[in-house]
């Protein structure tokens, strides 16, 4: 049985849902960009940098940043959604 649109569980799944999508695309371009893909990335270069290592020490922190007003922008329209809002 699935849970109708405008329940608090039906909320709190797509939370849940938003979260671990976001998490998920953070935790590619930190580990991935920054780590397994390290290798193949340092052909390019930005900056005067190899990709690598710019993802590494910088890319990710911006990935997370731009992901937060992602979370917001996407919570705000679930609160409207679902009543929640001010």
């Amino acid at each position: 049985m699935t849970p109708s649109p405008n329940t608090p569980k039906a909320y709190w799944k797509k939370n849940l849902k938003y979260l671990l999508i976001l998490l998920l695309i953070w935790f590619a371009v930190s580990y991935g960009a920054g780590i397994l893909f390290k290798d193949t990335l340092d052909t390019v270069r930005l900056g005067g940098f190899p990709l690598g290592f710019w993802f590494a020490q910088q890319g990710a922190i911006y990935v997370f940043v731009i992901l937060i007003f992602v979370y917001v922008w996407l919570m705000n329209r679930l609160d409207k959604k679902h009543g929640y809002d001010e």
